[in-house]
């Protein structure tokens, strides 16, 4: 049985609202899924990205929690 890794990307909305997605793996399988939203996606590549354009899409959450602003903004 492959072993499950988990992840995350959070970013902050102008209403000071945390949103976050989760990357989930498994062996080569990758799921990305929005704790705000209920999301889901599989993605082979790039999910941390396609996780960022989600939250900036779906909920104009741009600001990084580690002290900065994505490039998304």
């Amino acid at each position: 049985m492959p072993q499950l890794n988990t992840s995350k990307v959070s970013r902050w909305d102008q209403h000071g609202r945390e949103h976050t997605v989760r990357v989930q793996r498994s062996g080569v399988q990758r799921t990305i899924s929005c704790d705000t939203c209920g999301w889901r996606k599989g993605a082979q590549f790039l999910p941390w990205l396609k996780a960022e354009e989600h939250l900036a899409e779906a909920h104009q959450a741009t600001v990084d929690p580690a002290g900065g602003v994505s490039p998304a903004s």
